[in-house]
């Protein structure tokens, strides 16, 4: 499937450690010819880690896609009835965020457009990151995966000794989920061994 003209919402979540492999994949996106559409968290635009500045990966993601970043719910509302998007991507996406979205809580832009999404009935795919996968956040990782329209970026544990219960999606494969997401189906296997990826 070709991503020509796709417009896709992509939006980051609070897990600094992982855009490092997003961003590569954001970059593939414009390349194929999708319009993608940046969207944040408050977290993202306002938290400095040692990973960067929240300033910095705005700016790098706006120079990516060649426009503006999407920071508020009231600018993300549109997406919904008005901009409509062809698939809305949440990657990297938190346990803080992944447990909200599985609750219908929708605080942030990053939610708000996904919810919107939905309405829309499209596909949002999703590239979890979180240490809370295989814990207390399980119900809400698997309550998500039984919901209609809604893919999963392959994911595994990433550190099975040090972190049992963390889980991360191989980013490496979000191009080819997302493009199966827009035929209605979920990049198979799902559940893979990350943790020997080497990523």
């Amino acid at each position: 499937m070709s991503l020509k003209g796709k417009r896709i919402g992509f939006g980051l979540t609070g897990s600094h450690c992982t855009y490092d492999a997003v961003f590569p994949e954001i970059e593939k996106l414009v390349q194929e010819g999708a319009e993608v559409v940046p969207i944040v968290t408050f977290t993202v635009k306002n938290t400095d880690t040692r990973f960067g500045k929240g300033e910095n990966w705005v700016q790098r993601i706006e120079e990516l896609t060649g426009n503006t970043v999407i920071d508020s719910i009231v600018k993300a509302e549109p997406l919904g009835p008005k901009y409509p998007l062809d698939c809305m991507v949440i990657a990297p996406l938190t346990g803080v965020s992944m447990s909200k979205f599985a609750n219908a809580i929708n605080d942030s832009p990053v939610l708000m457009a996904a919810k919107a999404t939905l309405r829309n009935l499209k596909p949002v795919v999703l590239g979890i990151s979180t240490n809370d996968a295989l814990g207390l956040n399980g119900v809400n990782l698997m309550r998500l995966m039984a919901t209609k329209n809604i893919y999963f970026i392959p994911y595994g544990q990433d550190d099975p000794i040090n972190k049992p219960n963390s889980m991360v999606a191989r980013m490496t494969l979000l191009i080819d989920t997302v493009k199966a997401a827009l035929e209605g189906r979920q990049l198979q296997p799902v559940l893979i061994e990350r943790y020997k990826d080497g990523e």
